[in-house]
């Protein structure tokens, strides 16, 4: 299952947005390091369902689709926070490090009213510059690839060059254990002028350039800015959009709120709404109806907590991926036994129909003849490239 690391500084709110997240039951306090073993739960990627389209009743196994849309399971893991100097074992570096070895993309957790100082301790808003959490996250980071990096370089580096191996493919084994492909490397060559013909002559400073662009391509970050209902935090929203990166306010305790009244009965909401509806207000005390309204008034700001809106920007902007619903029958749309619509798959962008049938089963890659197209019922080649919310059938030879 992809994986999402929640990442940043004690007491940002990473575990509260988390629990919004996941539903989970995680401890929450207001010091440092609350976190020591990682959280680890599962949320959703929304994508509109086929069912409303195609006029069926889907049988969702993989998934769950509620009012016409469809949420895909992503694996999320809430790490303890990050301190100066993590990636030599200062505060839970090492290990904070090492769980975040296999996410595909990385959650920045900002507290975006400047209330939590650089090492994690609260203080009153505006007087810390969250912009800084960007550079000190990059840079925790970047040391650590480049620890892993660097054990043994001489001798790697000596014996890339005169044994004249593929230096994109020697390091991509090296990082392989971090999720890291050949394509990342490659991608990372291209955006640095370290010497690929002669990596024994790189000096620390380009290892830290390149293992940061490595970061970039492996592990791209979207910014949560929480705490987005403190007023000093606008002002701070708009300076952190201007690092370039994608950027989205969020409230993680209101959509705790909303998730956890939701699951109660009291109130009607789904992830990623841009309101609620209260079903049970005579059962409401008068410090839950204030706390209603300041969340009300925060989706009207904002249009949203923000939390489902992270999820969906990092897996269809970051990572660049679309949802394919692969199914037997292309004219009932089920599966071999009867399933509607049984599984969505998340697959990057530009995947071509054979290559979506070795994702599905390598036998099935194997044996590929042709796929169908359930909406045209078009034959498509091997090359054909999927598109968001295909439905495909898969036709492979019988006996393989």
């Amino acid at each position: 299952m992809l994986e999402l690391g929640l990442v940043g500084k004690p007491n940002t709110g990473k575990t509260t947005f988390f629990n919004a997240a996941t539903l989970a039951d995680a401890p929450v306090a207001g010091y440092p390091f609350t976190t020591i073993d990682a959280n680890v739960g599962v949320t959703y990627v929304r994508s509109p369902c086929p069912c409303r389209e195609f006029k069926v009743t889907c049988t969702p196994k993989n998934s769950k689709c509620v009012d016409g849309v469809r949420y895909v399971p992503i694996r999320m893991i809430d790490v303890a926070g990050l301190v100066e100097g993590a990636y030599m074992g200062r505060g839970l570096g090492n290990r904070f490090l090492d769980n975040l070895r296999m996410a595909a993309a990385l959650v920045h957790i900002i507290d975006a009213a400047g209330a939590t100082d650089a090492e994690g301790k609260p203080c009153p808003p505006s007087t810390h510059d969250p912009v800084q959490d960007i550079d000190f996250l990059e840079v925790e980071i970047a040391a650590w690839l480049r620890s892993l990096l660097v054990k043994d370089w001489p001798k790697f580096a000596r014996r890339t060059k005169y044994e004249e191996l593929d230096l994109v493919k020697e390091i991509a084994e090296r990082l392989s254990g971090l999720g890291i492909k050949e394509n990342h490397i490659a991608q990372a060559f291209r955006q640095t002028s370290v010497d690929r013909s002669n990596p024994e002559k790189w000096t620390d400073d380009d290892l830290l350039r390149f293992v940061a662009e490595v970061r970039k391509a492996s592990k791209p970050i979207v910014i949560a800015a929480n705490k987005a209902d403190v007023p000093a935090a606008e002002l701070n929203i708009e300076r952190l959009r201007q690092r370039g990166y994608i950027v989205v306010p969020t409230c993680s305790e209101a959509e705790l709120i909303l998730r956890r009244g939701s699951e109660k009965g009291f109130m009607r909401y789904e992830p990623g709404d841009e309101d609620f509806e209260i079903l049970k207000p005579e059962e409401l005390n008068e410090q839950q109806k204030k706390a209603i309204e300041m969340t009300r008034a925060l989706l009207k700001k904002w249009g949203s907590t923000g939390v489902q809106q992270v999820v969906d920007k990092a897996i269809y902007e970051l990572l660049n991926l679309i949802v394919v619903y692969p199914v037997d029958d292309e004219h009932k749309l089920t599966d071999k036994k009867g399933n509607v619509l049984p599984d969505a798959y998340l697959v990057p962008k530009g995947t071509k129909a054979r290559e979506f049938a070795y994702i599905i089963h390598t036998d099935l890659g194997k044996s590929f003849i042709h796929a169908i197209d359930a909406r045209t019922k078009r034959r498509l080649g091997e090359d054909y490239e999927l598109k968001e919310r295909d439905v495909i059938r898969i036709v492979a030879a019988k006996g393989r």
